[in-house]
Protein backbone atom coordinates (compact mmCIF):
# COMPACT_ATOMS: atom_id res chain seq x y z
CA UNK A 1 0.00 0.00 0.00
CA UNK A 2 2.79 2.43 0.95
CA UNK A 3 4.66 1.77 -2.29
CA UNK A 4 1.50 2.15 -4.37
CA UNK A 5 0.66 5.49 -2.75
CA UNK A 6 4.26 6.73 -3.08
CA UNK A 7 4.38 5.77 -6.76
CA UNK A 8 1.05 7.51 -7.41
CA UNK A 9 2.25 10.71 -5.72
CA UNK A 10 5.54 10.62 -7.62
CA UNK A 11 4.14 9.90 -11.08
CA UNK A 12 0.45 10.72 -11.27
CA UNK A 13 -0.08 13.63 -8.87
CA UNK A 14 -0.54 16.68 -11.09
CA UNK A 15 -1.83 19.12 -8.47
CA UNK A 16 0.20 22.37 -8.69
CA UNK A 17 -0.07 22.84 -4.91
CA UNK A 18 2.25 19.88 -4.38
CA UNK A 19 5.51 21.80 -4.35
CA UNK A 20 7.47 20.25 -1.49
CA UNK A 21 9.36 16.97 -1.56
CA UNK A 22 6.79 14.37 -0.40
CA UNK A 23 7.73 11.04 1.18
CA UNK A 24 5.21 8.43 2.31
CA UNK A 25 6.56 7.36 5.69
CA UNK A 26 3.85 4.93 6.84
CA UNK A 27 0.38 3.61 6.17
CA UNK A 28 -1.96 2.35 8.88
CA UNK A 29 -4.98 0.38 7.77
CA UNK A 30 -7.95 -0.88 9.72
CA UNK A 31 -8.44 -4.66 9.99
CA UNK A 32 -11.24 -4.61 7.45
CA UNK A 33 -9.04 -2.62 4.99
CA UNK A 34 -11.73 0.04 4.55
CA UNK A 35 -9.78 2.96 6.04
CA UNK A 36 -6.15 3.97 5.63
CA UNK A 37 -4.16 6.72 7.30
CA UNK A 38 -1.29 7.68 5.03
CA UNK A 39 1.52 9.52 6.80
CA UNK A 40 3.60 11.81 4.62
CA UNK A 41 6.66 13.88 5.31
CA UNK A 42 6.96 17.12 3.35
CA UNK A 43 10.25 18.97 3.03
CA UNK A 44 9.92 22.68 2.40
CA UNK A 45 8.76 25.88 4.05
CA UNK A 46 5.64 26.00 6.20
CA UNK A 47 3.63 27.50 3.30
CA UNK A 48 4.88 24.73 0.97
CA UNK A 49 3.92 22.09 3.55
CA UNK A 50 0.44 23.55 3.93
CA UNK A 51 -0.13 23.81 0.18
CA UNK A 52 1.28 20.34 -0.43
CA UNK A 53 -0.96 18.79 2.24
CA UNK A 54 -4.00 20.50 0.68
CA UNK A 55 -2.93 19.11 -2.70
CA UNK A 56 -2.46 15.52 -1.53
CA UNK A 57 -5.72 15.61 0.44
CA UNK A 58 -7.55 16.69 -2.71
CA UNK A 59 -6.12 13.63 -4.51
CA UNK A 60 -7.49 11.16 -1.95
CA UNK A 61 -10.53 10.25 -4.06
CA UNK A 62 -8.46 9.57 -7.20
CA UNK A 63 -5.89 7.71 -5.15
CA UNK A 64 -8.59 5.56 -3.56
CA UNK A 65 -9.73 4.28 -6.95
CA UNK A 66 -6.12 3.75 -8.07
CA UNK A 67 -5.23 1.77 -4.93
CA UNK A 68 -8.35 -0.38 -5.22
CA UNK A 69 -7.45 -1.34 -8.79
CA UNK A 70 -3.70 -1.71 -8.22
CA UNK A 71 -4.04 -3.90 -5.14
CA UNK A 72 -7.15 -5.73 -6.39
CA UNK A 73 -9.07 -5.04 -3.21
CA UNK A 74 -12.75 -5.86 -2.88
CA UNK A 75 -13.33 -2.43 -1.32
CA UNK A 76 -11.06 0.53 -1.98
CA UNK A 77 -10.10 2.09 1.36
CA UNK A 78 -11.03 5.61 2.44
CA UNK A 79 -7.71 7.46 2.54
CA UNK A 80 -6.81 10.17 5.02
CA UNK A 81 -3.47 11.96 4.73
CA UNK A 82 -1.63 12.94 7.91
CA UNK A 83 1.49 15.09 8.13
CA UNK A 84 4.39 13.17 9.66
CA UNK A 85 6.77 15.61 11.34
CA UNK A 86 9.14 12.93 12.66
CA UNK A 87 11.62 13.21 9.76
CA UNK A 88 11.83 17.00 10.04
CA UNK A 89 12.06 16.73 13.84
CA UNK A 90 14.90 14.20 13.58
CA UNK A 91 16.78 16.43 11.12
CA UNK A 92 16.38 19.40 13.47
CA UNK A 93 17.67 17.39 16.46
CA UNK A 94 20.65 16.22 14.40
CA UNK A 95 21.44 19.82 13.43
CA UNK A 96 21.21 20.95 17.04
CA UNK A 97 23.42 18.11 18.26
CA UNK A 98 26.02 18.85 15.59
CA UNK A 99 26.04 22.53 16.58
CA UNK A 100 26.93 21.73 20.19
CA UNK A 101 29.49 19.02 19.42
CA UNK A 102 32.89 20.25 20.67
CA UNK A 103 35.63 20.81 18.13
CA UNK A 104 38.38 18.18 18.31
CA UNK A 105 41.35 19.17 20.42
CA UNK A 106 44.88 18.85 18.99
CA UNK A 107 45.53 15.89 21.34
CA UNK A 108 42.41 14.07 20.08
CA UNK A 109 43.48 14.60 16.47
CA UNK A 110 46.96 13.20 17.19
CA UNK A 111 45.50 10.18 19.03
CA UNK A 112 43.07 9.50 16.15
CA UNK A 113 45.76 9.45 13.46
CA UNK A 114 48.08 7.28 15.52
CA UNK A 115 50.89 9.80 15.87
CA UNK A 116 52.17 10.28 19.39
CA UNK A 117 54.74 12.74 20.65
Amino acid sequence: MRETVAAFLARDAKDPRITGFVTVTAVEMTRDLRHANVYVSVMGSESEKTATMEGVKSLAHHLRAHVGRALRLQFAPEIAFKLDESVARAARIETLLNSIKPAPTPDAVNDADGSHD
